[in-house]
């Protein structure tokens, strides 16, 4: 099995021969090209994961015709190949997108790490590509995250939004059920139409009925005319109700017959009007319970509960946190005006965190020290102002290198290396059952074992 494919590009036959056969026995599948026009021709057939780029090629030698072509060659991790009076040539080529240079005569252990590291960050490149893309498909943009749930809960979604079916949402509270609901929203027939939100435990139960129905003018002391309810303002939208759970047993009554007729009755009102919306549910509480203690209408459950969907809590999706991290970053970005990143250890102490408070806790403690924090660089010490729990053992299982950065796409490395060990102890070694585990196929673990050399 190739290690991956490589383009060499230079203009010594013998240095081409060499370099070829010790390549193909490190295992990659090696072309050759003696000059830039050949290397363009060879790349329309060969498409390589790695270039190999010599400065000084043929029928110029000149190394700045090279620098000035090397933005042909840059979709891919390109090292250059100097010779030692070069170097400050080799420096300008770092900056207009090479990866890497080594200096002629050519170590070929340096090779081989240089080589290495080189397709690991392309290939973590292209996959941040391709999760970002899931992560936007199909117009659940919020919806953010790389585990097996998260993808379940988009296909779910897609395939559910464009009917009227009704939803129920659940889950811990913090898990997305909102923004969940706003998907289903946006993607069905009604998207041009309003989406209604009502928090049923926010609204004193006295008024609850009134915001939802309206009521009409000398329905109560201070109604001195007449006002359209959340109902009315929903009409031909969808109607989303968090924390049905919290709803008083007199208002389940009402919203049963609404459900039943598409009809209501503002309060103090005699017209009978008509309704046509989309409900989605969502409450962290359970429904099948409350229903047993009689604080919950067991017809209403029945009328709500068209499909449900369930949230997982963020400890069950750990793998998910590079990337919510890395969106709530951009956001503050924009908010600030610069650049807000985590420096290695604040990462490794976000990366550790349960997060009981789930996704929002994770949001809003994000939130909080990039308001202390200096320069837009959130650092252990700023997290220790606001979280005098934080400490070094929390980080025990996830330590960066020392005074390097670690970087959102290491992190999701890093998270992968430890769900794999994870999945291998929970299935005894069975590397099938690991990969159901994963969300993976078999052939993808054993890819990524043998990308992260695991010994499991």
């Amino acid at each position: 099995m190739s290690n991956g494919k490589i383009l060499l590009v230079d203009d010594e036959p013998a240095f081409r021969q060499l370099a070829q056969s010790w390549l193909n026995q490190s295992g990659y599948q090696v072309e050759t090209a003696a000059d830039l026009s050949n290397a363009r021709s060879k790349l329309a057939s060969f498409d390589a994961d790695l270039i190999l780029l010599d400065l000084s090629l043929p029928p110029q030698f000149d190394p700045q015709h090279t620098l000035e072509a090397l933005a042909d060659f840059t979709s891919r991790p390109v090292i250059i190949l100097t010779g030692h009076a070069e170097r400050q040539l080799a420096l300008d080529a770092i900056a207009r997108g090479a990866w890497d240079f080594i200096a002629k005569p050519v170590d070929p252990d340096l090779l081989a790490v240089v080589i290495k590291r080189a397709l690991n960050k392309h290939q973590l490149d292209n996959e941040l590509k391709q999760l970002k893309q899931r992560v936007s498909a199909g117009g659940t943009g919020r919806l953010i995250g790389v585990s097996a749930a998260m993808d379940a809960m988009r296909t779910l979604i897609q395939r559910i939004a464009p009917t009227d079916v009704r939803v129920l949402v659940t889950g811990p509270s913090g898990t997305g059920k909102e923004v969940i609901s706003r998907a289903l929203h946006e993607l069905s027939q009604r998207s041009d139409k309003p989406f209604v939100s009502v928090h049923c435990g926010a609204i004193p139960a006295d008024l609850l009925e009134s915001e939802l129905f309206g009521y009409v003018k000398g329905a109560f002391t201070g109604a001195d005319k007449d006002r359209p309810g959340l109902l009315k303002l929903a009409d031909s939208g969808t109607l989303f109700l968090d924390e049905i759970g919290e709803m008083p047993l007199p208002m389940q009554v009402k919203l049963l017959r609404v459900l039943q007729e598409g009809t209501y009755f503002p309060v103090g009102g005699r017209e009978q009007h008509k309704i046509d919306i989309r409900l989605i549910s969502a409450t962290n509480a359970n429904l099948p319970d409350l229903v047993k203690k009689g604080l919950f209408r067991e017809d209403l459950y029945y009328r709500i509960k068209g499909i449900t969907l369930e949230t997982q809590a963020l400890s069950e999706r750990s793998q998910d946190i590079p990337l919510l991290l890395q969106f709530f970053l951009e956001q503050l970005s924009k908010q600030h005006g610069q650049a807000v990143r985590l420096d290695s250890m604040a990462l490794s102490w976000f990366l550790q965190r349960d997060w009981p408070g789930n996704i929002r806790e994770l949001k809003n403690t994000l939130e909080s020290v990039a308001a202390v924090a200096q320069d837009g660089v959130i650092s252990m010490a700023d997290i220790s102002l606001l979280h005098p729990d934080a400490s070094a053992a929390q980080l025990q299982n996830l330590q960066p290198q020392q005074g390097d950065s670690l970087l959102l796409d290491e992190a999701v490395q890093a998270l992968e290396i430890r769900l794999i060990k994870q999945a291998m102890q929970q299935s005894s070694g069975n590397k099938s059952k690991a990969a159901r585990l994963l969300g993976l196929s078999r052939q993808g673990l054993l890819k990524k074992i043998d990308r992260y050399q695991l010994a499991v």
